[in-house]
């Protein structure tokens, strides 16, 4: 079982699509979400590593 110091990554909270302006910002609001959700696979996958036994 996971321990409590250890908790299983999070994943981020997709925006919506009313939360981009449609202005052209850089970064969008959607690229930093593919970012973090790059950021939350990895941390998953390490996370998966180190408590092989933790189901989905």
């Amino acid at each position: 079982m996971p321990s409590p110091s250890d908790p299983r990554p999070e994943p981020p909270e997709q925006p919506l699509p009313s939360d981009c302006c449609e202005s052209g910002c850089d970064p969008c609001i959607f690229d930093l979400h593919a970012e973090a959700l790059a950021e939350y696979r990895a941390a998953l996958a390490a996370w998966r590593a180190r408590h092989p036994e933790a189901e989905d």
